[in-house]
């Protein structure tokens, strides 16, 4: 079984469809070996895991999930230092490898602190010196009042040279940030950067990730079906990508949405190996599967009569003749069930009458006795006993 999730909309539940099913062709005989699903239909679409906005002098700044918002939530990025753009190595819509070089600035007036620092940090260091020499030429003779001063003295001085280093320490850390390097694979969306310009305050680059993830708003009663870790298929039709994913989160709580009285839940599928066309917003079509039968046994759900337990097919005799056959049945679907015993592969089964003047083939709601069958679809109705033609 599978739910399906029809991504339209960024985020943002724009409807949810009726019931829907996922099936193949109809076999004639018991001899088919179909994969079928079912599922309901919800909406959701692509969106990037996380963008980060890249500044000269700062490091990465992760910014939301959503793209659409990326540019303005990530712009706290940067320093006050004035960077002057040295090389730009590329351009919006360029995919990147974790850690690429993106961009390179020369900062000026770091290295103009630099040189301020240094000398602070010297001066620190032969105040330092004084400080210990002073408390080293302490004797037996000097007074309370003098060792103190002195060792206070001292304490200073190595707390100064130990701010003078650090501040030293972080315009060197700052400096080496004047190279750009994507900090994840992704792709450029944003560069706001030109060769031989200083860079303006905010982000320099912003890049999605190259990872993404589709949510959907699920209807109650389908959420209870699935599980983190189901797989699902999913379907780009701009890219022409028919791709794999695995639900990634449930929500916990209600989205807020509804639809009628029934509230939904934000189900997120994250998709394995996007091709490069892929992009964000895009539209995409997602099954989730929640139960499935593969390579088994099937029959038309119209061939099925009974009930849930006691459920039996007609068979054609060689004679021409239906006989009734018990069956167990396994997955069933609007249009297909599975057979787990009382059918062997090749058997014909019946699945309605042909009209007795014209010979066209229908499905019979009615004449033969006996219980009728309560499935999706329908299927040979219970009641009274006419006779009904088989064949031409």
């Amino acid at each position: 079984m599978k739910l399906k999730l029809l991504a339209i909309a960024v985020l943002v539940v724009v409807g949810v469809g009726a019931a829907y099913v996922a099936v193949g062709g109809l076999p004639t005989n018991a001899a088919s070996t179909t994969r079928y699903l079912t599922g309901t239909a919800a909406t959701g679409t692509v969106a990037t895991t996380a963008s980060y906005g890249l500044a000269f002098g700062s490091p990465a700044h992760l910014a939301s999930a959503d793209s659409s918002s990326s540019s303005s939530s990530s712009s706290s990025g940067g320093s006050s230092t004035a960077w002057t753009v040295t090389d730009v190595k590329v351009a919006v819509g360029d995919r990147v490898k974790a850690g690429q070089s993106l961009a390179s600035a020369s900062p000026a007036d770091l290295r103009r602190q630099l040189a301020n620092a240094d000398a602070t940090l010297g001066n620190a260091k032969l105040q330092q010196q004084t400080a210990q020499d002073n408390v080293d030429a302490l004797t037996s003779s000097s007074s309370t009042n003098q060792i103190r001063q002195a060792k206070i003295a001292l304490n200073n001085a190595k707390s100064q040279v130990s701010d003078a280093s650090k501040a030293r320490a972080d315009i060197v850390d700052q400096m080496r940030l004047g190279t750009i390097k994507a900090p994840i694979a992704g792709i450029v969306t944003t560069v706001n950067i030109t060769k031989g310009l200083t860079a303006p305050s905010g982000d320099a680059i912003v890049i999605d990730a190259d990872s993404f993830d589709i949510t959907a708003n699920v209807v109650e009663s389908d959420v209870a079906k699935m599980a983190v870790g189901q797989a699902a298929d999913v379907s780009i039709a701009a890219v022409g990508a028919d791709l794999t994913g695995v639900v990634k989160s449930i929500a916990p709580t209600a989205t807020g949405n509804t639809t009628g009285d029934v509230v939904n839940y934000a189900v997120t599928v994250s998709l394995q190996n996007p091709p490069a066309a892929v992009r964000a917003g895009m539209t995409a079509d997602v099954t989730i599967t929640i139960a499935s039968a593969n390579n088994v046994l099937t029959v038309p759900a119209a061939a099925l009569r009974g009930t849930t337990g006691n459920y039996s097919v007609l068979v054609m005799g060689a004679d021409g003749t239906p006989v009734a056959q018990g069956v167990e049945v396994g997955l069933v679907t609007n249009s297909t069930a599975e057979i787990k015993s009382g059918l062997t592969e090749g058997q014909q089964v019946v699945t309605g009458v042909a009209n007795a003047q014209t010979g066209t083939p229908t499905v019979t709601n009615g004449g033969f006795g006996g219980g009728g069958i309560a499935i999706p679809g329908g299927g040979f109705g219970g009641g009274g006993g006419g006779r009904n033609r088989f064949g031409n």
